[in-house]
């Protein structure tokens, strides 16, 4: 026979859990160690001589057996992703939120040498609206991984910024890749050949429903300074002295904007910066390159200005190139400053503010 209590269900009151407690606190004031963590661990805290603080005795052995199922991981507290209520600071929308620098081998479609895996740090980022808390950043790697056994091209890139993008319902997204891209190059005059590492990065932006996609390359020259040069040889030429003109391993930042639809291969950018200035840094040098390399700086010798007006023409005779930003640092031998400038085209590089660490970026590590 059952019996059925009516008030089984009633919420009880607060005189009913008083009472409640205090049974526990006697018992519990009397029970062993073992007897409260049989019940409860959590019936430690109401021992006579627990601290304010007691934790419940917990297992120290991790459980290599534990599967965390569906049921399971819908308990799991996410913060992150929570309500506009915990929102901290100005209630703003944030420009770019994201991971930074996480690493992986990707391989890249080249002119000459065919496919090529290169280590690459990819930033992925998304803009957040004012009423969300925040995104599950775990999602722009998983986006970016679906797509990594495949040999990129921006069309590529394009898919993996598609895919995060819809995963954390944002409005605007980015990713960029950085590498360092290898291209075997020729002495001058011996006729020895050795690798130049290039660094390049892939940006892939979207703002506003608009795409555009970039390509930024940090090329490394010798620059002579042609006031120098002009000094030295006055020296020699007035007085019989021997003096030589100051130069020094300088970087030019190129960073351009590719027109849609046209294609611009890491080759066809370097190139090009060869010839607005030839004096790259050499990689294989005997002495009668190193002879060639001061002919070759004498026959171009440049102030930061024109560096950055020779490159800039060759950008704008390109029509592969939309808009374009140089950022030229001649690091110099004879002050103890560098020597700077930064030319812009077009509105994708337009800036008022500059970076106040943006040129001690362009130092070169062989």
């Amino acid at each position: 026979m059952n019996i059925h209590t009516p008030d089984i269900d009633l919420k009880p009151s607060r005189e009913e859990a008083e009472q409640a407690l205090a049974l526990l606190r006697r018992w519990t004031g009397k029970a062993h160690d073992a007897e409260i963590a049989e019940l409860d661990p959590i019936l430690a805290r109401l021992t006579p001589d627990a601290q304010p603080d007691a934790y419940p005795v917990l297992n120290r052995d991790y459980p290599h057996g534990f599967a965390a199922d569906a049921a399971y991981k819908a308990t799991l507290p996410d913060l992150q992703n929570g309500p506009s209520s915990l929102i901290k600071g100005a209630n703003r929308t944030i420009q770019h939120v994201g991971i930074s620098n996480f690493r992986l081998p990707i391989q890249y479609h080249t002119r000459d040498n065919g496919d090529l895996t290169l280590e690459t740090s990819v930033t992925g980022t998304v803009s957040l609206e004012a009423d969300k808390k925040g995104i599950n950043m775990s999602r722009i790697m998983r986006s970016f991984y679906a797509h990594a056994d495949k040999t990129f091209s921006f069309e590529v890139i394009e898919a993996a910024l598609d895919d995060y993008k819809s995963d954390l319902e944002s409005f605007d997204a980015r990713i960029n890749m950085a590498f360092r891209f290898p291209l075997k190059v020729a002495s001058l005059r011996s006729g020895l050949s050795g690798y130049q590492y290039y660094d390049i990065a892939l940006e892939l932006v979207e703002k506003d429903g608009v795409r555009r996609k970039i390509m930024h390359l940090d090329y490394v020259y010798s620059s002579t300074c042609p006031c120098s040069l002009e000094l030295s040889e006055h020296a020699r030429r007035e007085r019989g002295q021997l003096a030589t003109p100051h130069s020094q391993r300088s970087v030019a930042r190129i960073s351009v904007e590719l027109v849609p639809g046209e294609c611009l291969w890491f080759e066809d950018l370097i190139e090009m910066c060869r010839r607005a200035v030839p004096t790259e840094t050499q990689v294989m040098v005997k002495r009668e390159d190193e002879q060639a390399f001061a002919e070759l700086n004498a026959a171009n010798p440049i102030f930061v200005e024109d560096a950055a007006r020779l490159f800039a023409e060759g950008c704008q005779t390109d029509a592969r190139i939309g808009d374009y930003r140089v950022v030229a640092s001649h690091q110099e031998s004879l002050h103890s400053h560098d020597a700077v400038s930064v030319l812009t085209e077009g509105r994708t590089f337009a800036s008022d503010s500059l970076d106040p660490k943006l040129f001690s970026t362009l130092f070169h590590v062989g």
